[in-house]
């Protein structure tokens, strides 16, 4: 049976790879689609995505609290708040970003907004995926 503390490093490493795959291929393709596609496929991307990333970023949080309150050194409240800020920035700033596209907002402003406001949150996860190393 898989340990807390290896589950939580796998969910970390699954979220920093996710992170990196959606700014480094996945946002920047938004770029290149015709305004028709990118409606059509974002639609169809943030359905499917979230069957990865939200299970993830719930687990991740779960257990972040348990590693807090298991051990609660200056790395767990650290790694902890970095999640906290994660989440912040998720659903302040780029899920407000996916609607104005599933609104039909699709310009290339708010498609380079997307790719811009999401290396904050790539850099964060890989630093959370980092601190759980140790």
């Amino acid at each position: 049976m898989i340990a807390i503390p290896e589950l939580h490093s796998l969910v970390d490493f699954g979220m920093c790879v996710v992170l990196w795959l959606v700014q480094l291929v996945i946002y920047p393709s938004f770029l290149r689609l015709e305004s028709s596609e990118l409606i059509a496929w974002h639609k169809a991307y943030t359905f499917r995505v979230s069957f990865v990333i939200l299970p993830l970023m719930f687990g991740q949080l779960a257990l972040s609290i348990l590693s807090v309150v298991g051990d609660a050194s200056i790395l767990e409240w650290t790694a902890f708040a970095f999640v906290l800020v994660c989440w912040i920035l998720t659903f302040f700033v780029s899920v407000p970003l996916h609607r104005k596209i599933e609104q039909n907002d699709i310009t290339r402003e708010t498609r380079q907004k997307l790719i811009t406001t999401n290396w904050p949150r790539t850099i964060l996860w890989s630093v959370i995926f980092g601190l759980g190393l140790f």
